[in-house]
């Protein structure tokens, strides 16, 4: 990257020098050292490439650039060096990144952990020496250190960095945990069922990294043909100053007529007719909350056939809400016991109580309900003897009553009372319908069942419908969550097709199984949508809420979190593909046209240089059309076809 800044600085300032008729000998200084700046790396992988018989592209334009200072058009051969320089190091910037982040992973997963020996005492090892069958204490707020079940305690966990579910998940005696995934307010003994080695975080950086290579072997168009291209060019150059000699040519005649054949016939012209209208589409879509990490990234993306989406940060916020309050009949008056001011309806008044109660709670669900009292202006009242029961719930007392919220199965009476049956229904209503209930006990009465879920996004209805109009093919979901909560989300969004419970492997699984039908673009934000993202043709992560995993796996990603700049970015490269071929064309045209008067003809080198110059100025003026604000807005007024949401 430093080389490449300083073959630009260089090129710059001896552009400025040659415009402000400075002398010769300055300006030819300055190009001279950007070509040593910025080609010295291209040239000596160019060298090597040569010793094993392949001829890279990259020497090609060295060889090119010193052709060009050689017969005076030294301007050319800088800019030539500049192009190569800096998109070589963009590369290489990209890859380090990516190759830090997946190192980065691995510390999720903690370095020690506490495991229990034969006599039941603890010893802290390091988390790669535990061996399956081991048993190993989790307190709370500790990161779990192996894959395993749970072989005593009770407690919540956070696991959305494994399976990408909103909402941390209950453990008790015979669940799965996750290594590097976060336990909460319980203390778990867990007993290990994985060596390290082959933990689930394990497996994702590994799948990570082999994507990430196998994406890496992926070209630009223009590259693909580079090779050929670069055996015609260096023979047909090679033979433009060798036969004439043989027929008495003189030596300056023969090489100036080989160096305005190498001149013509460079690719400069096709790399700039391939690259502006991408760059251009790049910094528009960046300027309207799309990043998009390169001008392959952005080819990508106009060959995309197929959308599938993550569901939890991805069509939602992310984050629990407090959907419905549900009151229960209550034989009991506690009229008498509601401060001074406090709302009169019934919901209200429950909500109050619950979220005085929850004030003191760290959990996700207490915070929602905090939230939506905080929400509707209600007045919350201390709390008195809070206390936090791992994987059941919490308990306080506010206004005199005694107030308990938890898990239903943990806080409903066992035997078959009237109460306990109308919970039961209401609590199977919500989480038919995709919500996570939780139960109010009221001096240990169910008063009501409160329904959580996590928001959609507004904009997501729209997104799926206009990447069904743009595709022709609706989108899907891919999501660790429940099916439950899946189906309700991918409802309202417009979508048919779910696939709900998928750990990391069944995300990569299910990308790949869409890829035999066509380009597959991933829309996802977890750690755990990672190998997916590296997987697809397309990795899109929502940037507020992803991991540095995620956003550095992604090809592409929504700095705003604005769902509706998905299919404007796929129109936008769509546009943009098109200017490439109309591009393409305009420079071949140029090309043959020059070459073909240097070998039948006598092509007079200003003109050839003419020529050349003014090909790449046209289709570099033709790519920046994309650069205009209106090409946004025409990417992003696309049809939509989805149905808007209940």
């Amino acid at each position: 990257m430093r080389w490449a800044i300083a073959a630009t600085v260089l090129f710059a300032v001896g552009g400025a020098a040659q415009l402000a008729d400075a002398p010769p000998w300055l300006w030819w200084t300055l190009y001279l050292a950007c070509y040593a700046a910025g080609g010295w790396e291209p040239g000596l992988a160019g060298l090597k490439a040569l010793r094993e018989r392949t001829l890279d592209v990259d020497l090609l334009m060295v060889a090119a650039a010193i052709g060009a200072a050689a017969i005076g058009q030294v301007f050319d051969g800088a800019l030539l060096i500049v192009i190569f320089a800096t998109s070589g190091a963009l590369e290489a910037l990209a890859t380090k990144r990516t190759e830090d982040s997946v190192r980065g992973l691995l510390d999720l997963a903690p370095d020690q952990a506490t495991r229990i020996d034969g006599s039941g005492g603890e010893e802290v090892v390091a988390a790669a020496d535990l061996h399956v069958g081991d048993i190993i204490l989790v307190r709370p707020g500790e990161r779990i250190g192996a894959d395993g079940r749970v072989v005593a305690g009770a407690s919540d966990v956070d696991q959305a960095s494994i399976t990408g579910e909103s909402l941390p998940v209950d453990k008790q005696t015979g669940d799965e945990v996750f290594a590097g995934t976060l336990n909460g307010t319980g203390a778990l003994r867990v007993h290990v069922t994985r060596p390290a080695s082959e933990t689930v975080i394990a497996r994702i950086v590994a799948m990570v990294e082999q994507a990430g290579a196998t994406k890496a072997r992926t070209q630009l168009f223009i590259e693909k043909v580079e090779q050929r291209y670069s055996v015609v060019m260096v023979a047909a150059t090679i033979a433009l100053f060798a036969l004439p000699l043989l027929w008495g040519t003189p030596v300056e005649d023969s090489l100036l007529r080989a160096m305005t054949f190498m001149i013509v016939a460079s690719p400069c012209a096709v790399v700039l007719a391939t690259m502006p209208p991408l760059l251009a589409a790049i910094a528009t879509a960046g300027r309207n909350g799309v990043l998009v990490k390169s001008a392959v990234v952005m080819e990508h993306l106009a060959d995309v056939t197929h959308v599938a989406f993550d569901k939890t940060g991805t069509l939602t916020e992310g984050r629990p809400h407090l959907a419905h309050l549900r009151a229960l009949p209550h034989p009991a008056d506690h009229s008498s016991g509601d401060p001074e001011g406090q709302a009169g309806t019934e919901t209200d008044r429950l909500l109050t109580l619950a979220a005085a109660a929850e004030q003191g709670s760290e959990h996700p669900l207490g915070r929602a309900i905090v939230a939506a009292a905080h929400h509707q202006g209600l007045p919350l009242p201390a709390a008195t003897g809070f206390a936090a029961l791992p994987g059941q719930g919490i308990r306080a007392r506010v206004d005199g009553h005694l107030v308990e919220i938890g898990s239903p199965a943990h806080l409903l009476d066992p035997t078959v009372s009237h109460d306990a049956a109308q919970a039961r229904a209401v609590v199977a209503e919500l989480e038919d319908d995709g919500h996570s209930a939780v139960l109010m006990l009221l001096d240990g009465r169910p008063a009501a069942v409160l329904g959580l879920a996590d928001r959609m996004r507004s904009d997501a209805a729209q997104a799926v419908g206009q990447l069904t109009s743009l595709t022709g093919i609706a989108p899907v979901m891919l999501t660790g969550d429940n099916p439950r909560a899946a189906a309700r989300v991918a409802d309202q969004a417009g979508i048919t097709g779910v696939r709900a419970g998928l750990l990391p492997e069944d995300k990569v699984n299910a990308v790949r199984e869409l890829q035999q039908q066509g380009r597959v673009a991933l829309v996802g934000d977890g750690v755990n949508d990672a190998p997916a993202l590296a997987t697809a043709h397309a990795g899109i992560a929502m940037g507020r809420a992803s991991a540095d995993l995620t956003l550095d796996t992604a090809d592409a990603i929504i700095t705003r979190d604005e769902l509706a700049t998905v299919p404007a970015v796929f129109a936008l490269a769509r546009r943009a593909r098109r200017l490439v071929i109309a591009n393409l064309v305009i420079a071949g045209t140029f090309i043959t046209v020059l070459v073909a008067w240097d070998l039948l003809g006598d092509l007079p080198l200003p003109l050839g240089v003419a020529g050349h110059e003014g090909s790449t100025v046209i289709v570099g003026l033709n790519g920046l059309r994309l650069l205009r604000n209106a090409a946004w807005r025409r990417a992003a007024t696309l049809p939509t076809t989805a149905r808007r949401p209940r």
